[in-house]
Formats: structure tokens, C-alpha cells, sequence
């Protein structure tokens, strides 16, 4: 017995992200007792494509699905460039399959390259900079994150406009993300990597050629489903589900669910909130025409897809939540859930080093919040009138 009790405060000292979720949700229980209409109102949609993306990708490393890539990117040669591509690659492919796919596919890739040109020194700085990339690449698009989905749908405003509404931060965000990457090897802007060898992505084996065909069928459908928002995700997740239960069953041993549980601690915290009719009230009384900074803060405690949905029935102005929403992850890991994947995918490979990455993040993150949290303020009238919203 006190052998286990031992294990599993290991396992909560390990995992303190999970720790912090879980208290808060117990805590939640408290304010509002376990109901039918608090289950119903935790986010399951994002909890199922999470786990069918969690998954997959796994089955990806698996089966080296990366190679090509990883050895086409190995070749540029320099830090900078290749800070570059890795940053940026996340800062547009998170518009379209949202900014935790971004950063579940490109950080293990840094990590794995970073290790082989044994330039690990910079992987922290990197993976914080892809982790702003993700969160300010993916506000462009109404499907880039899952509070400018849960937004967009509930707004009724048409796409054209959410672009135009949200382009003066995305332009902004890409020139300060040159500069912080330029800051970052100012000392030595020809920084060179050399890597050598295969080991780091082996050749794809001719006799799984069907396994890879597997993976990538069910990517392609999972992205199609976050992107189409079929109503119909409960069934792809069982056929995601019982396809790889089939076919390959040890994926499914593979998958973070450390991951999964300390978002579904998170979603039952902020429904717990949610659901609270004093809590209601005051959110009514104190939200209204402070959406900006409320949309900040309340992500620090229960990050920005919960806020969104917390938030959202006391807004009058969509312009300033969307604002706060979309910068809250730039303040703290809580403030955004892509950040919690991005410290999951490392602690996974840098076990008891998740301080570290937090002290990093923290310092370079805040350093662009600073940049942009005024202006942002200011623009939200400016934005608000041009748009008629």
C-alpha cells in the first residue's frame, strides 16, 4: 500500500500540469454539484478529435511517416533557416488544421532534428516560438483554434469578415516572430548545424507501405472532420477507434491519455463555473464592454477554450473577446490548451524538465505579450466601428 501511495505521488509530481487540472476540478465540484447538464456541456468534440489525433500521430512516428520531410529539412544547413521553416510551418499550417495539430506534428520533428544536429541548447526557445507561431497563426481562421470555431459559429459572422477582423494581429504576428527569431541567433546570425547519418529517420519499409496508407487515410479524415464540423464526429471517432483496435491495437496503449485527462479536468472545471448561478451573475454585471481584458485573465485560471464558452453569453463585443482569447496563451502554459500539448510532447521526451520549459516559455512568451497587448487594446474600437460589429 504505501509502495503504491508512493508511485502515485511520483506520477502527480511528474505530471504537474494534471495535478493543478485535477484539484481545480475536484475544487469545481464544490461550487457546482456533478450534473446531467454540467456532463452535457463539457466539450466532448475537442476531447474525441484530440484523442483520434493523439492516435494517429503516434501511428505516424511509428511508422516514420516523417522521413522524407525530415531529411528534405535536415539539408538547409543553418540554424536560422531551419528556425524558420519549423516556426513558420506551424504558423501556417495551424490556420487550417488548427494550432494543437500544428504543434502535435512539428514539435517532435525540432526535437528529433535539434537532437541529431545536437543543437538541443536551442530547442526550449524554438518550442516556445512555435508554440506563439501556433497560437497567433491560427486566429487568421475561424477553424484555426477551437474558441474562434465555437465564436464563429455562434456570431453568425461570415468568414470574410473574421479574416479581415483578425488580419491586423496575424500580419503583426509574423514580422514579430522574424524578429524574435533573428534576436535569437543575433550573436551568431550563421549558426550552422551539421547532421549526419539516417538514424534520426530511418527509410520507409516497403512492407508497410499499407500501414502508412492506413495512417494517412484516417489523418485526412480526421482534418476533414474538424474542418467540415460534421455532427456526425461521434461515429468517426468509433471507426478511428475500432480501426486501430483491428489493426494495430498497440497504438492504443501508445496514446497520451495524461493528455486527454488534464483537458477533461479542465472542461469540467469551467462548466462547474459555468453552471454556477451566482458566478453567472456576476460575470453579466463586470464582463460587458471588458471583454479584452476579462478573456485574458480568465484563461490564466481555466485557459481560453473553456473562457470562450464561459464568456461568450455576457459579450456585447466579439472584436475584444476574440482579441483576449486569442493572446491569452501568450501570458501562461494555462492560457492556452495548445500550450498544455506543447509542455505534454516535451516532458514526454525531457522527463522532469517541465520547470525549465515553463521558465523559457514564461520569459520569451510574456516578452511578446508586452509587444502586443496595448495595441491590440487600441485597435479593438478602430476594428469594431471599420467592420460595423
Amino acid at each position: 500500500m504505501k509502495n503504491f501511495a508512493a508511485k502515485t505521488l511520483a506520477f502527480f509530481k511528474k505530471e504537474l500540469m494534471l495535478s493543478v487540472a485535477l484539484i481545480a476540478a475536484i475544487a469545481s465540484l464544490f461550487i457546482t454539484p456533478p450534473s446531467k447538464a454540467l456532463l452535457s456541456s463539457i466539450d466532448w468534440k475537442t476531447l474525441a478529435t484530440l484523442f483520434m489525433l493523439l492516435s494517429t500521430l503516434e501511428g505516424f512516428k511509428k511508422e516514420n511517416i516523417f522521413s522524407p520531410l525530415l531529411r528534405k529539412t535536415s539539408r538547409l544547413g543553418s540554424m536560422i533557416a531551419l528556425t524558420f521553416f519549423f516556426v513558420f510551418s506551424v504558423f501556417f499550417t495551424s490556420m487550417f488544421v488548427t494550432n494543437d495539430v500544428s504543434l502535435i506534428i512539428f514539435v517532435p520533428l525540432t526535437i528529433i532534428l535539434f537532437r541529431a544536429g545536437n543543437k538541443e541548447k536551442f530547442i526550449l526557445p524554438v518550442l516556445t516560438l512555435e508554440n506563439i507561431a501556433a497560437i497567433r497563426g491560427s486566429l487568421l481562421t475561424p477553424f484555426g483554434s477551437p474558441q474562434n470555431l465555437f465564436l464563429f459559429s455562434q456570431s453568425g459572422i461570415s468568414a470574410p469578415e473574421f479574416m479581415m477582423m483578425m488580419s491586423p494581429l496575424w500580419i503583426a504576428s509574423a514580422v514579430l516572430l522574424s524578429g524574435f527569431i533573428i534576436i535569437l541567433y543575433c550573436r551568431n546570425l550563421r549558426e550552422k548545424i551539421e547532421i549526419t547519418g539516417t538514424d534520426f529517420c530511418p527509410e520507409w519499409d516497403s512492407s508497410r507501405k499499407a500501414k502508412r496508407t492506413l495512417y494517412f487515410i484516417l489523418f485526412i479524415l480526421i482534418i476533414a472532420t474538424i474542418v467540415s464540423r460534421t455532427v456526425y464526429w461521434p461515429y468517426v471517432t468509433l471507426l478511428v477507434f475500432v480501426t486501430l483496435l483491428v489493426f494495430d491495437r498497440q497504438i492504443l496503449l501508445q496514446t497520451d491519455y495524461v493528455l486527454l485527462l488534464t483537458f477533461l479536468c479542465f472542461f469540467v472545471f469551467s462548466s462547474s463555473i459555468c453552471h454556477n448561478h451566482n458566478i453567472a451573475k456576476f460575470l453579466s454585471d463586470h464582463v460587458s464592454d471588458h471583454e479584452y481584458i476579462w478573456s485574458i485573465l480568465l484563461s490564466q485560471l481555466i485557459s481560453n477554450v473553456p473562457a470562450s464558452i464561459v464568456l461568450w453569453p455576457f459579450t456585447k463585443n466579439l472584436v475584444g473577446l476574440l482579441y483576449g482569447l486569442d493572446s491569452a496563451g501568450l501570458c501562461s502554459i494555462i492560457g492556452s490548451l495548445a500550450s498544455v500539448i506543447n509542455l505534454r510532447i516535451y516532458s514526454r521526451e525531457y522527463p522532469g524538465k517541465s520547470m525549465k520549459f515553463m521558465f523559457v516559455f514564461t520569459i520569451i512568451s510574456l516578452a511578446f505579450f508586452a509587444l502586443v497587448v496595448a495595441p491590440q487594446y487600441f485597435a479593438i474600437p478602430v476594428v469594431s466601428n471599420w467592420l460595423g460589429l
